[in-house]
């Protein structure tokens, strides 16, 4: 895969010994990591395997929109969506402004801004080749009066910039997500208005699912429902999308007629499920979470560690210090977690810090300052899941994800193994 031109880095290499061990290669370093050796290790190689996955899922005749909102995730988005783009029929983001970062960063592939507060910036969503996702008549008529000129391309003056003709949109039908969306008895009056602005081209429907992933599927097959009657009424206005979309990771895989022309992935492509109940054992993590032992000290039975001193040995006890906190995106409130070292488990201890962390090592033959840390990602045949983590923080795979902070550098890497899908 062309996009997967692999770069080695020196300044790195030190960090990224587990990886190059496990048959990785490194494809873009962040220098930070010759400072503090927390990084982000994403696997582009596992993000494209599981990419063709979930095609093998849907089958070729459904479009992916695959979402790279967040920051993709926590995993950088301009590296992964530059990854994506080739490979999908188009990304979708959440806000404006992350559609202005890829845009920004040169990627012309079409991009879906889903649930956006557009602000002022309607003008600059058209220019921009953005489809904005509509969620109400106010928003609808606020595109409609927007300024319908696109920019020049390179090397034309202001002159002799092109007129966009008809700019695509897609409407959002709330169907009971109660959230964003044109309720269904609102969407007759919605597809009058959008008729009186001729240069708006309404090419997409779509919804979106509350609860796709629970055990009961009584109200995602309720809300398919709603949809379809919709979909109905706007055919027999003689309306009939080119595009009709509404299943995320969740609904791709358990509602097969929820998948329409077009799906949704997000987290599916990073290598997870939002539940048990729509678990695919064969998706890969495509990101894991590593440092190292900055301070090791003995600490006497009775002892309090951290604030608070929450966690005291009931025997003496060697703890190690990491130089990774929930300023990191490591959770604060997260009990009865465990961390890698030299293939065993290390319980986390004391309430998590804002820059650092305390693990009981006791039982960790040889723990010594250096030792790579494993917080997430896999160490000889051991491993932790982001799904783990997010059980002992009582909280969702997503928010730890997408709580992993900026001052994190991310490093690229791709599997030496093919990773084309």
């Amino acid at each position: 895969m062309a996009s997967l031109g692999l770069v080695s880095s020196a300044a790195s290499s030190s960090v990224l010994r587990a990886p190059e061990a496990a048959g990785l290669t490194v494809r873009q370093a962040d220098l930070r990591t010759s400072i503090r050796p927390t990084v982000a290790e994403i696997d582009l190689g596992a993000l494209c395997r599981n990419l063709a996955r979930v095609r093998a899922i849907v089958g070729p005749k459904v479009a992916i929109y695959g979402v790279v909102k967040a920051d993709a995730y926590g995993h950088g988005a301009v590296a992964v969506a530059g990854v994506l783009a080739p490979l999908v029929d188009a990304l979708a983001v959440s806000l404006v402004e992350e559609g202005l970062e890829l845009r920004g960063a040169g990627l012309t592939c079409p991009i879906l801004v889903l649930g956006a507060y557009y602000g002022h910036t309607h003008s600059e969503v058209l220019e921009e080749c953005l489809t904005p996702v509509i969620y109400d008549i106010g928003e609808l008529q606020r595109f409609g009066s927007a300024p319908r000129r696109r920019r020049p391309k390179r090397g034309q003056s202001e002159t002799t910039g092109e007129l966009q003709q008809r700019w695509p949109v897609h409407v959002k039908i709330d169907t009971g997500m109660n959230r964003l969306g044109i309720q269904p008895g609102a969407l007759p009056a919605f597809l009058e208005l959008v008729a009186r602005y001729p240069h708006l081209e309404l090419t997409g429907v779509c919804t979106h699912f509350a609860s796709a992933d629970l055990q009961r599927a009584t109200a995602t097959r309720e809300q398919i429902a709603r949809f379809q009657r919709c979909l109905q009424a706007a055919a027999a206005r003689g309306m009939v999308p080119q595009v009709v979309h509404a299943a995320n990771s969740a609904a791709a895989v358990r509602f097969p007629e929820a998948r329409y022309r077009a799906i949704r992935p997000g987290l599916a492509l990073y290598g997870a499920m939002p539940s048990a109940v729509v678990a695919r054992p064969e998706l890969e993590p495509v990101l894991a979470l590593r440092t190292k032992i900055m301070a090791l000290h003995e600490v006497a039975a009775g002892q309090g560690v951290s604030y608070g001193g929450l966690w005291r040995p009931a025997r003496k006890a060697r703890v190690a210090t990491l130089p990774i906190g929930y300023a990191d995106g490591y959770p604060r409130h997260i009990r009865g977690a465990e961390v890698l070292i030299r293939g065993r488990r290390a319980p986390v201890v004391g309430a998590v810090c804002m820059d650092m962390m305390m693990v009981d090592v006791s039982r960790v033959p040889g723990a010594s300052l250096g030792d790579l840390v494993t917080l997430i990602g896999r160490d000889d045949r051991a491993a932790i899941t982001v799904d783990q983590i997010a059980h002992w923080a009582d909280t969702a795979s997503y928010e730890i994800l997408c709580g992993i902070s900026k001052r994190v550098p991310r490093i690229y890497l791709t599997s030496e193994a093919d990773s084309r899908p």
